[in-house]
């Protein structure tokens, strides 16, 4: 389950409790809140085969800073050590036959991979583990050594670290594998792909309530370090009810209270059904193979307009249920797909990977190979252990930390609110452009020559820095400048490369004020809401000459301990200090609010952030919001993450009578509603009850689901019957909404 749409599989307890109690109407949503203190972003860098320290300097250093809300790293567990093979020593393929669940691997020990953990969070990266549960290491192994020191007998199907014995495992015409052998010869057999043996690797007996325990038991371990979520090796060899058994017995994740992500490894090619990746769906996200290839075809052999008929290709599972990639190790090295050796189409294909509204993107980071020696080992030492990850010497990949990647990484993460593309243009066959409705425009040419053309943007009229190039700066753009009038611009697109735009990077509106190391502490339930009228000047702020009341309202959601304060450029607002930053109140929790003498007739900049009890604190991820001052009293009404431009007011009337001790709330799809997390629900104001209100803050030209509940003084929660209410915003100021309890 993706971050936004997916991630958490988490639906209120109280509106399961609902359902039990007999309201089955009630349309129950399927998301959580967004993360505190973690990156609020789908995307994933995939550092693969990088040792635990170098992946704590990439997220410190490029991840976190660049927006990923995710690394996803190799597997961990304690594997052969192959000092000899038919491709050379210590080949990459020796990780995926682990002989325990030790965390002492080629990439470091227990307590680094740990440490890779915490500075990931620190840096507000979650982690996800490539985790290997379909088998142990092969069965034709002659070397039984290893990187930990643990010992193992792979004909006796013996691994005393786990420990598991030869019943552990399946083995030829033993009820489950029916086959000689005991290795798979039919792929299109469901018993046999799912129990008999992978490339002679010992096969485990995911039937067994013992086995399904002891994997599980490994993966709590990991979660309890911090791990976030797992990559699933060779999930389609795993019976689907075998694997449903070990998530039910997993925990939740330690940094955010909720259950692992999970993206399952299902490759396609099977002609029998209950082998597709869409038959493996209710488990958790599917690799996405049919998309990687078909970028590769696109951007080889067709031509990139028809790009635009993605929504009408065969693929794996809809994009919520997709680990969107243009590769990973195993693709780059048979060439199925494109790979870093393609040069620029690699890195356009990347581009577009986190442009188009398709998937949670996993953006690949390995180490480079010879394509006539595709096993050969990762840089390593003489004991096989990977070396450190240096970008600069030509042994590695790094495009997750190029200036171009990384603009798309904050393109994305500006846009992702808006599920569809818009404004498709098809310039030439090979030159493109489209939106993402009024939030961004992107365009890409995987030609020879420049390309200048007029295209339609969606985006209000203004100068606009190309993130490929640099984005923006304090005083102008880093990156190409691109004039938006009327709604249009002409564009340049340079031979082989692309242009972005998004309403975060404006000329001198800067890309970001500096941020801080967010907490990685275990979060609790938010603080229970009262219900409150809209937020309003207070009349006892009084102002000086020259100074105007600027109040500051924000929706933001907390944990226990955590405030929430305004923080900004000019003195008043603590000159970027967040030391001297302005606390705000939660009396109209979760709206906050503070009102501030500000000087008159300036313009300035100001975020909100967020300190915890030890004074952590945690930034917004959008751009800075730019203000001006005139003479008179001002009023500013925000939602957490979600930037000015591209921004709209809507109010919400709903029409509802309650019994003693209740109030109305509003909950909806998307951050800015809750992300139907009940507890992170938007009071409504019942001044003039029945009728119940509140101005909301979200994203234009977005589509979502929203819902009206009730709660009593226990927090007992009854959601209004029938389906999900939807609505759509455009690029108007201010919307209203007026609806009737149902």
């Amino acid at each position: 389950m993706s971050l936004r749409s997916r991630r958490l599989l988490a639906a209120s307890v109280s509106a399961l409790a609902a359902l039990a109690a007999g309201l089955t109407a009630v349309t129950l949503p399927g998301t959580a809140s967004a993360a505190v203190g973690l990156n609020d972003s789908d995307v994933t860098a995939n550092l693969w085969s990088w040792n635990w320290d170098s992946v704590s300097s990439a997220c410190t250093d490029h991840l976190g800073p660049a927006g990923y809300g995710a690394v996803q790293v190799a597997p961990p567990a304690e594997s052969v050590s192959l000092a000899t093979s038919d491709s050379g020593a210590h080949p990459w393929w020796e990780i995926y036959q682990p002989v325990s669940y030790n965390l002492t691997s080629r990439f470091g020990t227990r307590a680094e991979f740990t440490a890779m953990v915490a500075a990931c969070h620190d840096a507000g990266v979650r982690v996800y583990v490539d985790a290997v549960v379909n088998h142990m290491a092969g069965a034709n192994n002659t070397l039984t050594t290893t990187y930990g020191g643990s010992t193992f007998n792979p004909s006796g199907y013996a691994y005393p670290a786990v420990p598991y014995v030869y019943d552990d495992f399946h083995h030829a015409n033993d009820g489950y594998c029916a086959d000689d052998d005991a290795v798979i010869d039919d792929w299109n057999n469901v018993a046999e792909v799912q129990n008999c043996m992978l490339l002679s690797l010992s096969d485990l007996r995911t039937q067994s309530g013992t086995v399904q325990t002891k994997i599980a038991t490994y993966l709590n371990d990991l979660i309890g370090l911090g791990v976030d979520g797992f990559r699933v090796d060779a999930a389609k060899h795993v019976a689907k009810a075998d694997f449903a058994a070990i998530v039910a017995k997993l925990n939740n994740t330690t940094a955010e209270g909720v259950k692992p992500y999970i993206a399952q490894e299902i490759f396609t090619g099977a002609s029998n059904s209950e082998l597709l990746p869409s038959a493996f769906t209710a488990n958790g996200d599917v690799l996405g193979f049919s998309y990687a290839m078909g970028l590769k075809t696109q951007f080889t052999n067709g031509t990139l307009g028809n790009l635009s008929t993605i929504p009408s290709w065969s693929l794996d599972a809809t994009s919520a249920q997709t680990a969107a990639m243009v590769t990973n190790h195993d693709l780059e090295r048979d060439g199925t797909t494109l790979r870093y050796q393609d040069g620029t189409r690699y890195t356009l294909a990347n581009y577009f990977l986190l442009a188009y509204p398709y998937g949670q993107p996993f953006v690949y980071d390995g180490f480079t190979f010879s394509t006539s020696s595709t096993g050969q080992s990762p840089p390593a030492d003489a004991g096989g252990f990977v070396t450190d990850t240096n970008c600069s010497n030509g042994a590695w990949q790094c495009l997750t930390r190029s200036t171009g990647v990384k603009g798309m990484v904050a393109w994305h993460n500006t846009t992702q609110s808006v599920t569809s593309a818009s404004n498709w243009t098809t310039t030439s066959g090979n030159v493109i452009g489209f939106s993402r409705g009024s939030l961004g425009w992107f365009g890409l040419n995987n030609s020879s020559s420049a390309s200048t053309a007029t295209y339609p943007t969606g985006l209000a009229d203004g100068v606009y820095c190309d993130r490929i190039t640099g984005g923006a700066s304090g005083t102008g753009c880093n990156g190409t400048a691109i004039t938006v009038s009327g709604g249009t611009a002409s564009v340049t697109i340079p031979a082989n490369s692309a242009v972005a735009i998004d309403v975060d990077a404006t000329s001198g509106g800067g890309t970001g004020s500096p941020t801080a190391s967010p907490s990685a502490s275990a979060t609790s339930a938010s603080p229970s809401p009262s219900v409150t009228s809209s937020p309003t000047p207070s009349p006892s702020v009084t102002t000086s000459a020259g100074t105007v009341a600027a109040t500051f309202n924000v929706y933001a959601t907390t944990t226990t301990g955590t405030d929430v304060w305004v923080v900004g450029s000019n003195a008043a607002l603590g000159s970027w200090n967040t030391a001297n930053a302005v606390k705000l109140s939660a009396a109209g929790y979760p709206i906050w609010t503070s009102t501030v003498p500000i000087p008159s007739g300036t313009g300035f900049e100001y975020k909100y952030i967020k300190k915890d009890a030890s004074g952590n604190v945690t930034w917004e991820s959008n751009a800075n919001r730019s203000v001006s001052t005139g003479t008179s009293a001002i009023s500013f009404t925000n939602s957490w993450n979600v930037a000015n431009a591209g921004a709209t007011a809507v109010t919400f009337n709903e029409t509802a009578t309650t019994s003693t001790g209740q109030n109305v709330y509003l909950v909806g799809s998307i951050d800015s509603l809750g992300a139907w997390n009940t507890a992170n629900a938007i009071p409504l104001s019942s001044a003039s009850y029945p009728a119940w209100s509140r101005l909301v803050i979200v994203p234009q030209s977005t589509t979502f689901a929203y819902k009206y509940i009730k709660k009593d003084a226990s927090g007992n929660v009854t959601w209004e019957s029938g389906g999900n209410r939807s609505y759509t915003t455009g690029t108007a100021a201010a919307y209203a909404v007026s609806d009737t309890w149902k």
